[in-house]
């Protein structure tokens, strides 16, 4: 298992001088070392004190890094926060179609005629205090329809989600062992960098001794110049994997981690009639394109249900009288009685006329249905050919990887074989170039090829849901 390993480390450095100057170095070379701090004689001298900050490398698996990108990826939280928001709206809906408990407290003073009445004939004294409880249902088949079209729509705002999630998959799959790829290219680069040099020292021997021209030492110098470029352009490229690959998935930026999953580590290729079956019951953009279809048709019927009539039923119990009090007093014969009472209402309303407003609603309902139902057929249609694409993409560098790892062997091998050669007489520094940059191509098309393949299999996993990448 090849593990990379970043030391990230800050030196702080103050100089007590006319002008301070802030300098900060970080170190980000795989196999770099952290400097010892340097030893102060003196806590209280003019001369610069140095602080050295470490801490151990987080160790990051592949699924751990899954994890910290879900919970950092704007994408997939957004995606989250659409499926909150859908499920509400669903709660909202449900509740609107369930009877309605309210407790109103009302004081009305009007006022009085001289004569025992009210100016006011709406109101049924000077004073009127008003405490009951009320209970409201209505009955309502626009409101049904209404509901199973907001729980349609949150059940695509999920399927929205696990589409997000899915697509996060590929993505930090592809980061993660695309660090690991970086760092395979930088320890090959050093390894090839270093027989460079090799080189271009038994070069110059060979040419104090007088067996070789000048001119194989100044091509072995050339290559050996061009394999520490390449050195160089590897360390870079690891460094930007791994800054990459942290934004990704980290709340805090930060470099200091360890990658633990293995890039060479055999996976096995599931059988596309498996990878059928798990899209068929799995994929969520078949599930979101049906729910959706779903959605439009209970748009429908809740356009076409305010043709019908809604009925409102009010059940009321408490205190409307002149005073606020359980019993009260006729004034015209001074005996007590009860403020308490209850009344019911019953409401039945009839849609007469609204300038064709319904009419245009269902039209525009069932255009949202026809165009539902060609993108339902259009991810199916999809859905059958990513399938075979996307296994044919899994299995063609599958098979590939047998032969891209046995000509890295064989590169390394005409390498070591060429450079004796050579040093026998028996090749020329162009055939020793030859086997170094072949070394060089063999090498980087196996760690690309072994990225391409873990890639594959995570792609597969937007299909079917099943993460088969370790």
């Amino acid at each position: 298992m090849n593990i990379v390993r970043i030391r990230s480390q800050f030196h702080l450095t103050l100089s007590l001088a006319a002008f301070s100057f802030l300098f900060c170095g970080v170190s980000t070379g795989a196999q770099d070392k952290p400097e010892a701090p340097q030893p102060q004689a003196n806590a209280q001298s003019s001369s610069a004190a140095t602080t050295t900050v470490s801490t151990d490398p987080v160790a990051v698996s592949l699924s751990t890094a899954l994890a910290l990108a879900r919970k950092n990826s704007i994408v997939y939280q957004a995606s989250v926060a659409d499926a909150g928001s859908a499920h509400e709206d669903r709660a909202q809906a449900r509740d609107a179609l369930l009877p309605q408990v309210s407790y109103n407290n009302q004081y009305i003073y009007t006022q009085g005629n001289h004569l025992g009445g009210v100016r006011y004939i709406a109101n049924n004294s000077v004073h009127e205090y008003i405490s009951q409880g009320n209970v409201h249902e209505a009955i309502d088949v626009a409101a049904i329809a209404n509901y199973r079209k907001v729980s349609a729509a949150a059940a695509v705002a999920r399927a929205k989600a696990e589409i997000a999630s899915r697509g996060l998959v590929v993505t930090v799959a592809q980061n993660y062992f695309g660090v690991l790829a970086a760092q395979f290219k930088l320890d090959d680069a050093r390894r090839i960098a270093g027989e460079g040099d090799r080189f271009l020292e038994l070069t110059q021997q060979l040419e104090k001794g007088g067996e070789v021209a000048h001119s194989d030492a100044i091509k072995a110098e050339l290559q050996a110049n061009d394999r520490r470029r390449q050195l160089q352009e590897a360390q870079l490229g690891l460094l930007n994997a791994r800054l990459a690959f942290a934004v990704l998935i980290f709340p805090n930026f930060q470099d200091n981690f360890v990658l633990t999953d293995d890039l060479r580590a055999s996976v096995p290729l599931p059988s596309l009639e498996e990878v059928q079956q798990q899209a068929a019951r799995n994929n969520p953009d078949l599930r979101a394109a049906l729910e959706t279809v779903n959605m439009t048709n209970s748009e429908v019927a809740s356009a076409r249900a305010e043709y019908l009539p809604s009925l409102g039923l009010d059940y009321f119990y408490g205190i409307d009288a002149p005073q606020f009090a359980v019993n009260g007093t006729d004034p015209a014969t001074g005996q007590k009685i009860p403020n308490l009472g209850s009344s019911a209402v019953a409401s039945l309303n009839f849609p007469v006329w609204n300038w064709g407003a319904t009419r245009s609603r269902v039209h525009q309902a069932q255009l949202h249905q026809k165009q539902a139902k060609l993108e339902l057929s259009y991810s199916q249609r999809k859905l059958l050919a990513e399938i075979r694409s996307l296994y044919a993409e899994a299995e063609t560098s599958l098979n590939e990887l047998a032969g891209l790892a046995r000509s890295a062997e064989l590169a390394a091998e005409s390498q070591r074989l060429t450079t004796l050669r050579y040093q026998g007489g028996e090749a020329t520094v162009l055939e020793v170039v030859d086997s170094q940059t072949a070394l060089v191509q063999a090498s980087n098309n196996y760690q690309d090829g072994t990225v391409r393949y873990k890639v594959a299999l995570a792609n597969l996993q937007t299909l079917t849901g099943v993460l088969t990448t370790p």
